[in-house]
C-alpha cells in the first residue's frame, strides 16, 4: 500500500507521519503542496504542524495549494482514503471535504497532552489513549454529525461539539481527527494506540 505524506510550509509532524506509516506496512513518501497529481496513492494523509503558520486561521491558506486541486480528483475518482491528523483536519474542514469547523478552544489556550478516546469502527469499540496539541481543536458543526464519529472524547479538553475528536464522511472514506496517533505507535513517548488508527486506515483501502 502506497502512502503519500503532504507537506505544506510548516507543517512539522511528516517525519513521525512517515515512520508511523511504514511501520504499519506502507510504503511512504512525502508529496510537496505543488503536486498536481496524487492517483497513484492508495492513501494521502494531511499530518499536523502549522501550515503557512495559521496565518488568517487554521489551514486556511493551504487550502489554496496545488495539491488539494489534486486531492479534490483523487476524491471524486474514489481512488483511495484521505486522513487529517490535527491540522490536516482543520485543512479538511476548510476546504469542505469534511463537514463543520475547528475554532479556538474553549480555554482559548493550546492544549498538549493525553486523552482518552473511545475508537468505534464496524461495530468494534475500545478505549484508547491518544495525544492532542492543538489551539483550535474544537469541532463545531450545525447539524448531527455523530453518526460519522469514530473518535469520541470521554472528558472533553477543549469543547467540541458532540465530543467530536475525529469523523468520518458519509463514505468512510476520508478521515479527519485532532489527535495525533502517529505519536502513540512506538511506546517511547505516548504508548502503543495510535496503531488502532492505521489499522482502520488499512481496512478502509481494503475495503476498496
Amino acid at each position: 500500500m502506497k502512502a503519500a505524506v503532504v507537506v505544506f510550509l510548516g507543517t512539522n509532524c511528516e517525519v513521525e507521519t512517515k515512520r508511523a506509516l511504514e511501520f504499519c506496512g506502507f510504503e511512504a513518501e512525502y508529496v510537496d503542496f505543488n503536486a498536481k497529481s496524487l492517483v497513484e496513492y492508495d492513501t494521502v494523509v494531511l499530518c499536523g504542524g502549522f501550515s503557512y503558520g495559521d496565518y488568517i486561521r487554521a489551514g486556511r491558506l493551504a487550502k489554496f495549494t496545488s495539491v488539494i486541486d489534486a486531492l479534490r480528483k483523487y476524491i471524486e475518482q474514489q481512488r483511495g482514503v484521505t486522513v487529517g491528523i490535527c491540522n490536516g483536519f482543520q485543512v479538511l474542514c476548510e476546504t469542505h471535504i469534511l463537514k463543520g469547523a475547528l475554532v479556538e478552544n474553549d480555554s482559548s489556550k493550546f492544549i498538549c497532552k493525553n486523552v482518552e478516546l473511545e475508537l468505534s469502527y464496524a461495530g468494534y469499540k475500545k478505549n484508547i489513549s491518544l495525544p492532542i496539541a492543538h489551539k483550535e481543536g474544537k469541532y463545531i458543526c450545525f447539524e448531527d454529525v455523530s453518526e460519522y464519529e469514530f473518535l469520541k472524547y470521554l472528558k472533553n479538553p477543549n469543547g467540541s461539539m458532540y465530543d467530536v475528536a475525529g469523523l468520518y464522511d458519509k463514505t468512510n472514506r476520508i478521515m479527519g481527527l485532532m489527535p495525533h496517533p502517529e505519536r502513540a505507535i512506538f511506546a517511547k513517548n505516548f504508548g502503543y494506540d495510535g496503531r488502532e488508527v492505521f489499522k482502520i486506515i488499512k481496512e478502509e483501502i481494503k475495503r476498496g
